[in-house]
């Protein structure tokens, strides 16, 4: 099952920076698997400058030597949470994007709808 999201900006990695947004439809995406559809939509007003390759990348934390009882303890806490300021920064650029799906009709359904492919069907020929 497909789902349809907004495409943003592709990043110099060639990651494509994409949104549901998160009230619709929040997924992850991956390039080798996106089919491209007819549907536009005007994103001007939407800012993600400071989105790049950078924002993503993982901080590097130095490894402390722990006792048994520590290991255990940090092992219960540790969490892979994300950052306040990456939820703001998501918020914002949705409540952007909110306002131009909303003005153009039927695009919010459009957006939440799920496609498939089926066997037989070729992705390329497709027109959405």
């Amino acid at each position: 099952m497909g789902k349809r999201v907004v495409f943003l900006n592709q990043l110099s990695s060639g990651l494509l920076l994409v949104t549901g947004p998160f009230k619709v439809n929040g997924v992850p995406s991956v390039v080798s698997i996106s089919l491209m559809s007819l549907e536009r939509l005007q994103r001007s007003g939407v800012n993600v400058e400071k989105i790049n390759d950078k924002y993503f990348a993982k901080e590097a934390k130095k490894k402390k030597t722990k006792t048994e009882g520590e290991f255990f303890e940090a092992e219960k806490e540790e969490n892979n949470f994300l950052p306040q300021d990456k939820k703001d920064d998501q918020k914002a650029v949705d409540a952007q994007l909110i306002k131009a799906i909303e003005a153009v009709p039927d695009l919010k359904a459009y957006l939440g709808a799920r496609f498939t492919l089926r066997s037989g069907m070729k992705p390329h020929e497709l027109v959405f």
